[in-house]
């Protein structure tokens, strides 16, 4: 297969524009052999983010066709529309320059959700013991391998609407430390994430678990925390 692929490639920042290329194409070629191609070949000038190439870092997230794909595991011959592609930044997040994003408040928004693990253990302790199988235990290794690369953020419808939602990611995030029976943080989690902008503005869409390179299920995630926050307002009542 040695035809030629026609690549539409935003360049810019916020405001800016497609610029068309002409790639070569080759067998088992992925989206990111393209851009890594145009930068070293046609453009240098053209920015974008990968790191391990392998699926492992989720960096090389874009938006390829009109949806939000790890660039290094989608491969040509699966997206490629008679010959074309068109790739632009991850949506929902403000735009630096050509394919990369700003990420800070992506991740910002993982510290409101209270995203990091609080316990009450020292190293001087013996090893927390939990069964593997329990019900917690299992909720959350269904959320546990997210590795924060924003597909399910740029596809997010609410986030478009709200941009102060605090979006899939952040949220899957909460619901597996709600199930962590080592930390003592869910109080304040909770609070957190039954606030306006928490977990009851998701519309059920769905979009984020169809995309999820990972396979996980946030949307799920999402309404276990809509119960387990009710069922604490009810405690209180």
């Amino acid at each position: 297969m040695t035809n030629n692929l026609q690549v539409k490639v935003w360049r810019g920042k916020e405001e800016g524009g497609f610029v068309t290329y002409e790639v070569p194409r080759l067998e088992s070629q992925t989206v990111l052999d393209v851009v890594t191609h145009i930068q070293r070949r046609i453009d240098p000038g053209l920015s974008y983010r990968y790191a391990c190439r392998v699926g492992m870092c989720g960096s090389c997230a874009m938006t390829v066709n009109g949806k939000a794909r790890w660039t290094c595991r989608t491969h040509v011959a699966n997206v490629a529309q008679d010959g074309k592609l068109e790739l632009a930044p991850l949506s929902n997040l403000p735009v630096i320059k050509d394919l990369v994003t700003d990420m800070t408040e992506f991740f910002d928004k993982w510290a409101r959700a209270k995203g990091s693990f609080k316990g009450d253990q020292t190293r001087h302790d013996e090893f927390a013991l939990v069964e593997p199988k329990s019900e917690m235990r299992m909720a959350a290794n269904a959320g546990i391998e997210c590795i924060g690369c924003g597909v399910c953020y740029a596809s997010c419808d609410v986030v478009s609407w709200r941009p102060d939602y605090l979006g899939p990611a952040a949220l899957n995030r909460a619901w597996t430390l709600v199930n962590d029976v080592r930390d003592i943080g869910n109080a304040e989690r909770l609070l957190a994430v039954a606030g306006d902008a928490g977990c009851h503005s998701c519309h059920t869409q769905g979009s984020c678990t169809e995309r999820c390179p990972k396979h996980l299920e946030p949307t799920a995630s999402i309404a276990g925390l809509k119960h387990v926050t009710v069922k604490a307002l009810r405690r209180k009542a």
